[in-house]
């Protein structure tokens, strides 16, 4: 028997409730009232038999239940926009739909993608995020931002940036009553750890800077998300292990700081991909052009 699914309305509510972590900021965006969205929001708790948010002193925050089903309502939102696009468009030479990690494209590519938007008003960019490898031969993604080495058969690989790996925290931490002045002070703090290729970062970094790899076996807390790790960072819960492209405006607005001066080089980097046979379009060559003038700090 197939489970029932939940009312549209109230993922819709949830999902927009999430986001904005604000009930009245969700109904201004889906045009109804805040007691419609508390009332939408309770409904689906009930249909669950979950709590999703905790209310506190006028603040909301998402319960652990609501954080591990969140990603896959929202990706199921922008499955469904991507095929309605796809369903209701006619004359796809402006619409360049691009691929990316979700930690990427929250950290670093949607910040600065208004500055294309206003370059090329002409081209209609779509966002899709996804952990696994695009499948180019289905036609619905134009490029894709990938992490790598730059060899994969059959696509054009240009270039884009490496990242660094340090610690990070939130400034409470390093100044807090266990300061974080050395190295050797991350043996008495909680370290932030991130899946889905990002495993490896506390070791390679702790054996670079001469301490053992066993304290990155020490208990922790892990995240799927790198983005998740670094709000988590700022929050204050632990220390993260940083990667410049997913950090670097957090340091610079001072929600994090760097606790120390070693930094140890990736050995991969970011690569925008697209199909040989479909890499040139004037879509994507705009889009190209932009990225990389972006990364360059040129634009």
């Amino acid at each position: 028997m197939t489970a029932r699914l939940p009312s549209l309305n109230g993922l819709r509510a949830f999902e927009a409730a999430a986001r904005h972590l604000s009930f009245t900021n969700a109904a201004s965006e889906l045009n109804v009232t805040q007691t419609a969205i508390s009332h939408q929001i309770r409904r689906l708790e009930e249909e669950l038999g979950i709590q999703l948010f905790v209310r506190q002193n006028r603040a909301l925050a998402l319960t652990p239940e609501a954080r591990e089903y969140l990603p896959g309502i929202r990706a199921a939102f922008n499955d469904l926009r991507l095929a309605t696009d796809r369903l209701k468009r006619r004359d796809d030479d402006h619409v360049l739909t691009v691929s990316t990690l979700a930690s990427l494209a929250a950290k670093w590519l949607l910040p600065r993608l208004s500055a294309f938007q206003e370059a090329h008003p002409g081209i209609d960019v779509r966002i899709t995020t996804s952990t696994s490898l695009v499948d180019f031969r289905s036609g619905d993604v134009d490029a894709a931002i990938r992490y790598g080495r730059g060899h994969w058969a059959g696509l054009r690989a240009d270039w884009l940036m490496a990242d660094e790996l340090f610690p990070v925290c939130s400034p409470a931490l390093a100044n807090g009553d266990k300061p974080l002045r050395c190295p050797e002070d991350l043996a008495h703090h909680t370290l932030l750890h991130s899946s889905g290729g990002y495993d490896d970062d506390w070791r390679l970094w702790l054996t670079a800077a001469g301490l053992p790899a066993n304290i990155s076996r020490q208990p922790g807390v892990s995240f799927d998300l790198i983005f998740m790790t670094v709000q988590a960072a700022i929050d204050g819960i632990g220390v993260a292990m940083g990667r410049t492209s997913y950090v670097e405006a957090d340091v610079a607005k001072g929600r994090l700081v760097v606790p120390f001066k070693i930094a140890l080089p990736a050995d991969a980097g970011f690569y925008l991909v697209s199909p040989e046979t479909r890499a040139d379009p004037p879509k994507l060559r705009a889009f190209r052009q932009w990225l990389k003038t972006s990364v360059q700090g040129k634009a």
